[in-house]
């Protein structure tokens, strides 16, 4: 099976940050997003992918090229102007057109089997089966009717008639699995979104449309506080991802759960942690305390400054004795 990763967003929950990296390149555990995503494909069987691309092309196409060093084969559309889910997903019509095949977003960490999803799709002779999940604060999502045979009886605002009253309200996770037909439902070189216009109507006609409910782990790093949750949640082992090892870093302030990347220096009266990782060639001043933060490469946090539930961007020096809570710099 192939597949696409939607790429081309702006990330604008997360500027200034996505100003100077395009989302999929964000470091989690000191390798970008993209990478752990490409890790879980292969994991899964999946090796064909096409990843669409609009925000800082560049950045992205150069470091993963062809995909080898990733163990997969990669193919980059590159949207000049951004074309919506949909009409990027027409754009990767030839790519994607021969067979079943795989949708997800690029910010997506999961505990999934995909292997199983497909499975259920067959079963289901579907046309589209979205995977989907609970959420305890449903009102923050577009609402899907669940009914109890897993069909998808409403859409955001489409409703289709269908004979099994039970239903229950879940969201979609993002990771979706198609049938080529989809393509003949989008316009071409039009911006046009799946969720928006594509996926109610065919709830709407009664096309078999299911979802399957997802219960294990599952994250959208779209914001500040679910970017630094998932790296928390990797570190206490709620999140199994592929990592390069971490440096063993020695100091009686050094609180695990921590990943430290090459070439830091920590002051011995630093505190790092809990729930920090650090980029390579960090530094931490005399006095200095991170914790649940991120830094990225070659941050300086200066004497006596503080850093909590924070992001700091690359480069970027904290000056003696500030204090930075609840930011992204």
């Amino acid at each position: 099976m192939r597949a696409m990763i939607l790429a081309a967003g702006f990330g604008a929950r997360l500027k200034p940050l996505t100003l100077r990296l395009p989302k999929p390149m964000f470091p989690v555990l000191n390798q970008p997003l993209l990478e752990h995503t490409l890790n879980f494909l292969s994991s899964q069987g999946i090796q064909d992918i096409i990843i669409n691309v609009h925000h800082l092309p560049k950045k992205i196409v150069e470091h993963f090229g062809d995909g080898s060093d990733y163990g997969v084969r990669l193919v980059f559309s590159i949207e000049e102007k951004i074309l919506g889910t949909a009409g990027g997903l027409k754009k990767a019509e030839e790519f994607l057109q021969k067979e079943t095949f795989l949708v997800m977003n690029s910010d997506v960490l999961a505990d999934i089997n995909l292997a199983n999803i497909l499975k259920f799709h067959k079963e289901k002779n579907a046309y589209l089966t979205l995977v989907v999940r609970q959420d305890a604060n449903p009102e923050k999502y577009k609402p899907i009717q669940l009914a109890d045979d897993g069909r998808i009886t409403r859409f955001v605002d489409a409703s289709f008639n269908h004979p099994f009253q039970t239903t229950q309200r879940v969201m979609f996770t993002g990771i979706q699995i198609m049938e080529p037909e989809i393509f003949s439902r989008i316009p071409k070189d039009k911006f046009f979104g799946t969720t928006e216009d594509v996926f109610p109507s065919l709830v709407d006609e009664g096309l078999p449309v299911y979802g399957t409910l997802h219960e294990k782990y599952w994250i959208d790093i779209g914001t500040r506080e679910t970017y630094i949750q998932a790296q928390a949640d990797a570190l206490e082992g709620k999140l199994i991802l592929q990592t390069k090892s971490s440096i063993n870093a020695e100091g009686p302030l050094i609180v695990p759960p921590v990943h430290i990347g090459k070439d830091c220096e920590i002051s011995n009266d630093a505190q790092v942690g809990p729930h920090a990782v650090l980029g390579n060639g960090c530094r931490l001043r005399s006095g200095a305390m991170v914790e649940n933060s991120i830094l990225w490469e070659g941050v300086t946090i200066g004497s006596g400054a503080t850093v909590k539930n924070s992001i700091i961007g690359k480069g970027v020096a904290i000056e003696n004795s500030k204090q930075v809570v609840g930011l992204s710099l």
